[in-house]
């Protein structure tokens, strides 16, 4: 599995198996599929509501933890108890440290994700957490979040896909050297029978959800589709030129 480098060194792979909708009762076996398929980066959230299982499939697998990548998110009505809540998160994963904690959204209205993410670079300092980043944040969530921020986003985990590219945001993270990571990146499955898609998937002997991933037409992106069967979900960080 290819990976790549966060702007604090620490590595992701490139491909990773997000687990939203995902029934808790589903996930425990679910992820453990995934994992057996090759996946070693786990896409979760506190609202997606599974934390449990994964953390299960993990203490199961035999995998060793290290070899593990696992991703979780600050639920948005918990951003102004942002350590109480990875806590809480950590617990149910049942893992020591969690490797990339992200705010699920900005939620400008409730004007706390700056808050929120002062309380996540104290964990991170702690080292709770290997590295700390966003999602669904835009051009100017970004820009306030880096008026104050000590540190800047590893990562920023947005809806990119071949129909819906978002270009602008995309490159002004990277300029700031915040990674890019891919979700839905089969367009929730519409992109898979775009006209577009279908002619190059049939010029390159390619399945259609390989010419959408990321790292195919974006080589600098991370991406975790979430349909949750192990042949077509995944994360995905596209390769750098």
């Amino acid at each position: 599995m290819s990976e790549l480098t966060l702007n604090n060194g620490v590595t992701i792979p490139q491909l990773g198996f997000g687990v939203f909708q995902v029934p808790p009762e589903d996930t425990q076996r679910t992820v453990e599929d995934a994992l057996a398929a090759g996946y070693r980066h786990i896409d979760t959230a506190a609202a997606y509501q599974n934390e449990e299982g994964v953390g299960a499939a993990i203490a199961d697998t035999g995998i060793a933890r290290e070899d593990i990548f696992i991703t979780t998110k600050l639920r948005n009505g918990e951003q102004g108890r942002a350590q109480e809540a990875f806590q809480n998160s950590r617990k149910a994963l049942g893992l020591d440290y969690v490797d990339l904690y992200l705010i699920h959204w900005p939620v400008p209205s409730q004007g706390l994700y700056v808050q929120a993410w002062k309380e996540m670079e104290r964990l991170y300092e702690n080292k709770e957490i290997r590295a700390i980043g966003v999602s669904n944040f835009l051009s100017d969530h970004l820009d306030t979040l880096l008026e104050s921020a000590e540190i800047v986003p590893a990562v920023n985990q947005i809806e990119l896909h071949p129909s819906y590219q978002q270009a602008e945001l995309a490159g002004k993270c990277r300029s700031l050297g915040i990674e890019v990571e891919a979700y839905s990146p089969l367009g929730q499955g519409a992109d898979l029978n775009g006209n577009a898609v279908t002619s190059i998937a049939t010029a390159h002997n390619a399945t259609t959800a390989q010419v959408c991933s990321p790292g195919t037409w974006r080589p600098a992106t991370s991406s975790s589709p979430s349909p949750w069967t192990p042949d077509v979900s995944g994360k995905i960080l596209p390769r750098r030129p």
